[in-house]
């Protein structure tokens, strides 16, 4: 953008600081940890999607040579509970009176192998009673589903309902008059959309080790994305003060949202407790598939009219979302999102979160909004078709700007979306002509809101005048470099004298999980603080040096000076005399930064070429366009924008969680589960509109989610134009467009 500042750090592209540990393999991941006299647990799970726990007997393990302890749910329970008084986050790590889903973990062994407690787990003998599964989220909205939750009553608009349900939650967001809008339409346009649950593809599975002492002292080792809400979590799930747990945060070999929740932590702290070792527990694949969370899948119901002329009128949609076993908020969230990248004057979503025999869901990168993009952006190119118009000319026509209703009904501030449609249409892709029969080009655009939430960092000045930046945010995608980056361009250093690092929660003050596209975002303005606090500091113990007021010392891009110019120095020489020879300098900085940050949007254009006689979808060429406020580090940027388009494209056309009528998921390893490889996805091209945000003082805004959004549309919309077959279920496999369209000749 034209208006973007002339950064001297901030938009160069230097080498990550944990590069050569990770590449050199010296970094440690979760599994890494080794303790002295560490024991090794392992986890049995229920075989059965929904199933009564009328007993479990322990004894035969706990006397097998080497097993060290035994746990179920009931040492979840505080004194005088029950097991069936557990809270979901508790009844979702252990299961106490029911199985809600096949990979329920039912019972955890401590023993001196990990062999030993495989063995011991096999000798676990659970008295199940089987129960039908419900495993369709509108089946288990009917009457006359099997109840997973008895005592659950659903939360409406209207006030709790009477009588047991599914359904979590009936969510209604509306403005306008939706209804009577839609019968003035001159066009109007419907779909129906189902997608399945979709993993996240962390390579990494879940691992972590805990001793407990007997002081009470808890310490945790875990690769997660947010080691103090996982301290807090621990802290609810074991009764135990937040106070006497410290979470050590590993490297992460990736997350997505997937690693937000804990599973093993608190498993691994009551054996620790049980057995005064440490203990370490790791997932194998087929644990991370079936008892950990997947993305939600969803029916979404959705109609779309518009004038003559092309102005969006009205949008009115019904979206169910699976919560797996235990309530969620997907629906909610999409509530927020399906309407955000258009002004429409009159919306009305219904939204239900919806439980089923499936593992709870988690985060997956722009939680929702993928599945509700697939069918309102396939609204839009069915409405672009029937009026004649170029898709992408009716998105800039109808986009929302700043002043626009946003996702909560605050207006939005600046935002970029009408930018990046104007920058897909200018695009060399866009203009590219695309040849060949059974080819089909598709666009389509996507929105994340992003939230910003609380960040704290500590800065310390070293005697030779480099700084050491400590941070509590699990780094997944480079946020050591960005946050490095923002403290050099904010202290004037040079990139290469920050040294960054990740610490444990009695480190560093609080910090959230690392998601919701906000470390670069929040904790770069904990850091700008940091460096601003760090700026007033020494100029003061520098007024006494040079013997001026402090007022009469100035700092910029670097240099400190006096107003005559007669004393000047950088930051560097500065620290070497001022702080270097004398106390220790360190200082912090904490922000709140709210709920939401401005909002991300993305738009993808995609050809593709359809096989007429397999029906596979081959990705041709592939152009990721998004607004990133301002690109701190435009290589991660970019890195970012290609590695959404590359798991949306997996999700478009093969990735799904394939169960049987009695709840195993089938394709439970990634042999069956078909991720993407080299061979699926093209070279991506980046194009970065930077429409800086004002809500960050270097207008950065999270782009880690919105690039996931827009590829499952884009990919329906290009299949659609190759075959002339509108696809309306997720995956796109070869098998679902073979039974659509035929052979096609």
């Amino acid at each position: 953008m034209t208006d973007k500042p002339n950064y001297r750090v901030i938009g160069t592209r230097p080498v990550r600081p944990d590069g050569i540990d990770k590449v050199t393999g010296r970094a440690q991941y979760g599994a890494d940890t080794r303790l002295p006299g560490m024991l090794r647990g392992y986890v049995l799970r229920s075989p059965h999607a929904h199933a009564k726990i009328r007993g479990i007997d322990t004894s035969k393990a706990e006397a097998l040579p080497g097993v060290k302890a035994v746990m179920t749910a009931a040492d979840f329970c505080a004194p005088g509970q029950t097991v069936d008084q557990l809270p979901d986050l508790s009844a979702n790590l252990m299961a106490g009176t029911k199985a809600l889903y096949r990979g329920h973990a039912v019972a955890a062994v401590a023993a001196i192998t990990d062999e030993i407690a495989r063995d011991a787990a096999a000798l676990i003998e659970v008295n199940y009673e089987v129960l039908p599964p419900v495993l369709d989220v509108r089946e288990a909205m009917l009457p006359g589903a099997p109840i997973l939750h008895e005592a659950m009553r659903s939360r409406t608009p209207t006030g709790p309902g009477e009588n047991p349900s599914n359904i979590v939650a009936h969510t209604l967001s509306a403005f306008g008059d939706a209804d009577a809008a839609l019968a003035e339409c001159d066009v109007v346009v419907d779909i129906v959309t189902s997608t399945k649950m979709v993993h996240q593809g962390y390579i990494e599975p879940q691992a972590a080790t805990a001793t407990w002492n007997p002081d009470g002292q808890v310490v945790i080792w875990t690769c997660t994305q947010g080691s103090f809400p996982a301290r807090q979590n621990c802290s609810q799930i074991l009764g135990h003060p937040i106070s006497k747990i410290k979470v050590i945060p590993t490297e992460i070999g990736g997350g997505f949202g997937g690693k937000i929740a804990v599973y093993l932590e608190p498993v691994a702290a009551v054996l620790a407790r049980k057995t005064g070792k440490p203990v370490k527990l790791t997932m194998d694949r087929s644990d991370v598939f079936e008892g950990t969370g997947p993305t939600p899948g969803t029916s979404i119901r959705a109609t779309l009219g518009a004038t003559k002329d092309g102005k969006f009128k009205a949008l009115k949609a019904d979206m169910a979302y699976e919560n797996g076993a235990y309530p969620g908020a997907a629906a909610t969230y999409a509530t927020m999102v399906a309407a955000a990248c258009y002004d429409i004057e009159h919306v009305k979503i219904d939204a239900f979160d919806v439980v089923v025999n499936k593992p709870r869901t988690q985060d997956y990168r722009a939680p929702s909004s993928p599945a509700a993009a697939f069918a309102i952006e396939q609204l839009v190119d069915k409405a672009a078709e029937k009026l004649g118009m170029d898709p992408l000319k009716l998105r800039l026509a109808n986009s929302s700007h700043e002043g626009s209703r946003g996702p909560m009904g605050m207006p939005f501030s600046r935002i970029g979306h009408a930018e990046c449609v104007e920058a897909a249409l200018d695009s060399p892709h866009y203009n590219a002509p695309l040849e060949g029969p059974n080819r089909g080009r598709g666009v389509a655009s996507g929105f994340w809101f992003n939230v910003g939430l609380r960040s704290s960092v500590n800065v310390t000045v070293q005697p030779d005048g480099t700084v050491s930046l400590v941070e509590g945010s699990t780094d997944i995608g480079g946020t050591r470099a960005s946050l490095a980056m923002q403290l050099a361009e904010t202290i004037g250093v040079e990139y290469e004298d920050v040294k960054p690092a990740v610490v444990d929660t009695d480190a560093v003050g609080y910090n959230d999980v690392t998601a919701g596209s906000r470390v670069t975002f929040a904790s770069g303005m904990a850091v700008v603080e940091a460096g601003r606090n760090l700026i007033k500091e020494m100029t003061a113990r520098l007024a006494t040096a040079w013997n001026v007021p402090a007022d009469a010392i100035s700092f910029s891009n670097g240099v400190f000076s006096t107003a005559d110019g007669s004393k000047t120095g950088t930051f560097k020489q500065i620290a070497e005399n001022v702080v270097g020879r004398g106390p220790g300098l360190t200082v912090s900085g904490s922000v709140n930064a709210g709920f939401l940050q401005g909002g991300g949007f993305a738009h993808h254009i995609v050809d593709v070429e359809v096989d007429p006689d397999t029906g596979k979808v081959q990705i041709l060429r592939y152009t990721a366009v998004q607004d990133v406020g301002t690109a701190v580090h435009p290589s991660y940027v970019e890195g970012q924008l290609q590695g959404g388009a590359a798991q949306g494209i997996g999700w478009a056309l093969n990735e799904e969680y394939y169960y049987d009528e009695t709840g195993r998921m089938v394709n439970a390893g990634y042999l069956d589960y078909r991720i993407p490889t080299t061979l699926d996805v093209p070279m991506i091209d980046t194009i970065l509109v930077e429409v800086p945000n004002p809500l960050h003082p270097y207008g950065v805004r999270g782009a880690g989610e919105p690039p996931i959004v827009p590829p499952l549309a884009a990919i329906a919309n290009a299949v659609y134009r190759a075959t002339g077959q509108r696809q309306t279920q997720l995956p796109m496999s070869p098998r679902r467009i073979l039974e659509t369209t035929g052979k096609l000749g």
